[in-house]
């Protein structure tokens, strides 16, 4: 990183706390999304563990109905999103050929909103108890839960999800506004396409969810009754409000892993990717029909006939554009000059796994086999195939694949075999049977069963499949544990990559590119390669480079939120008001003091490409 007179550089933890360099900030959101996933992954074993054998003691109802709220919430919205948003914010600003983010300020200010809300969530533990309503928060079951439990979940998700919306908001103007000369947007690679259709889920779905909070807030701590049917109120309210959220959320999860299986697919192909337009269109498609299904989560609640049908064709239509996809990796890998490194594993396994969770949706598409299948673990099944055998091993190719980006490091790629096979055959052991389970008429979302209903063996493999994949992750931190060392230093182009990510040396300087550079097709990077350069063609001569100065403001915000979270939970007015005063003062002191930032000056930038430190 370079230094300079006109720019004090802070060191050590606060470093980290002001930081809004989005390199940083996309490590901090990757090492707190792995924390949640760790505790996500603890409250799934320790079910498991109770559903290891019939009429099992090993957790009380109570506990259960908590461990299975919190698991849900954790995994979804503390460790996928901000994992996601952890590849986000290293990797896209970097495939664009931009210096940051359009915000920096305001992607600090979402980080720490995420972070201080997932800490409030989690602190119901301590507390008193966590919230035992489901992940989705039913009415009457969430209104009339005992305790402060879905209090903390209403204001942890409250205040987590308006940083979700502020990256978003700020993933959208990047996108469009800072993409580098001759980025075209038929230019971009796909992951920087699914971040964009992602980035435009999030800011037309979370506000919904805001407002269903809003709504669960008020009922609970003043008593209104929007969904108390006895007052006049409607318990469909919330399920509409919530599915109108919930199921684009699905997209928002799984498209970034289509973005990620598409780079990698690429890569270790050798090839590129086969029917790139219709990649992006089905891209695009997928984004716009993910807000027009919600209510196949709702077949059964009597909305009738005509209702249900719109939403089944509605919910069957989005198979094409995901078949176009599905196919099109498919092709990109035919006579290709294929390399089974880690991420290449991972993808591989992700193409069929997804594919089964696909078809599960589709037999769900049905509103009379709905009527079947609906609550019995045939649901939970499914779903986990979509965002586990989807969402998840997405991820861990993306880690593994951009590890070197992020870290300077390359993983163990004996270990991260190791990691693959233990967490993919795990997977299948542990939501494979659950598809029988659910078919033989087992609920979903109970914490025993009785004996002498075939449910035993089942349930006894899936849970063994579930300690095989908390193994695999296991060896996933010994891999990174043992990539620590200095002779895990990665080269800057460790997998002979295609797009303008892998065009800068290790360690990224702070201000990513010296030169702008000047993007001249698809895969910009290998175009470069191809002509004989090596290296990308600048479309600026060497400049001073201006850059956003550190702040402590965005920490000292959201930790007023999570103060003010604290008054609300506990009808403590005064602090719920310090708490407030805090944000004011913090967004007020950012109104009035000039903080133009500071400049990388031309002899530095200089000094740093002849060094080949840029």
């Amino acid at each position: 990183m370079s230094t300079h007179a006109s720019h004090t550089k802070k060191s050590g933890l606060m470093d980290w706390l002001t930081t809004v360099d989005h390199k940083k900030i996309g490590i901090l959101y990757l090492l707190s999304g792995g924390f949640f996933f760790l505790i996500g992954g603890l409250e799934a074993i320790l079910m498991r563990i109770q559903l290891i054998k019939p009429e099992n003691d090993f957790v009380s109802a109570e506990m259960f109905n908590q461990l299975l709220t919190m698991h849900g919430t954790t995994m979804i919205f503390l460790a996928a999103m901000p994992i996601i948003f952890a590849f986000m914010n290293a990797i896209v600003p970097l495939q664009i050929g931009a210096r940051d983010v359009a915000f920096p300020y305001v992607n600090a200010v979402g980080f720490w909103l995420f972070f201080f809300g997932g800490v409030l969530l989690n602190l119901s533990w301590f507390l008193g108890g966590a919230p035992d309503a489901g992940w989705t928060a039913y009415a009457p079951l969430s209104t009339s839960s005992e305790g402060h439990g879905v209090d903390f979940y209403v204001l942890g998700l409250q205040i987590a999800g308006a940083g979700t919306l502020a990256g978003g908001i700020n993933f959208l103007v990047t996108i469009i506004n800072m993409r580098a000369p001759g980025m075209t947007f038929m230019r971009m690679p796909l992951f920087t396409w699914a971040s964009f259709v992602t980035s435009g889920l999030i800011l037309f779905a979370f506000p919904a969810l805001t407002v269903g909070f809003f709504l669960l807030m008020f009922e609970r701590v003043f008593g209104t009754h929007f969904f108390n049917a006895d007052m006049g109120g409607n318990v469909l309210i919330w399920e509409h409000i919530f599915w109108i959220f919930g199921h684009p959320e699905v997209y928002i999860l799984i498209l970034p892993a289509f973005g990620i299986i598409s780079e990698i697919v690429s890569t270790f192909s050798k090839k590129r990717l086969f029917g790139y337009s219709a990649m992006v269109f089905a891209t695009v498609l997928i984004g716009f029909l993910g807000f027009m299904v919600w209510v196949h989560h709702m077949f059964t609640v009597g909305l009738g006939p005509v209702a249900n049908s719109i939403f089944a064709v509605a919910t069957m239509a989005i198979a094409i554009p995901t078949g176009v996809k599905i196919f099109n990796w498919i092709f990109t890998m035919w006579g290709g000059k294929i390399s089974f490194t880690t991420p290449m594993l991972f993808a591989v396994g992700f193409i069929p796994t997804f594919v089964m969770g696909g078809v599960t949706g589709v037999m769900l598409s049905v509103p009379a086999a709905d009527y079947q299948y609906h609550d019995s673990y045939f649901v939970v099944a499914h779903f986990h195939y979509v965002i586990v055998g989807g969402l998840v091993l997405g991820l861990f190719a993306g880690l593994y694949y951009w590890y070197p980006r992020m870290f300077n490091r390359v993983l163990n790629d004996t270990l991260g075999k190791w990691n693959f096979w233990l967490f993919f055959i795990g997977f299948h052991l542990t939501f494979f049977p659950q598809h029988w389970l659910g078919l033989m008429g087992m609920p979903r979302r109970v914490f025993t069963y009785m004996s002498g209903q075939q449910l035993d063996s089942s349930n006894f493999v899936s849970t063994i499949g579930a300690l095989l994949m908390g193994a695999g992750t296991v060896v996933l931190f010994i891999n990174i544990i043992v990539s620590a060392s200095k002779k895990n230093i990665a080269s800057a182009d460790p997998w002979d990559g295609r797009t303008l990510e892998w065009a800068m040396p290790v360690p990224t300087p702070e201000y990513n590119f010296a030169q702008t550079p000047l993007v001249r097709g698809l895969d910009a990077l290998y175009v470069e390669k191809t002509a004989g350069n090596g290296k990308m063609t600048p479309a600026e001569p060497v400049g001073d480079i201006h850059m956003p100065n550190g702040s402590i403001l965005p920490f000292i915000m959201s930790l007023g939120m999570f103060i003010a979270g604290f008054g609300f939970i506990y009808a403590n007015w005064y602090a719920a008001g310090g708490g407030m005063g805090i944000v004011l003062i913090t967004m007020f002191l950012r109104s009035v003091i000039d903080d133009h930032g500071y400049h990388v000056h031309k002899e530095e930038v200089e000094a740093d490409i002849k060094g080949g430190r840029a």
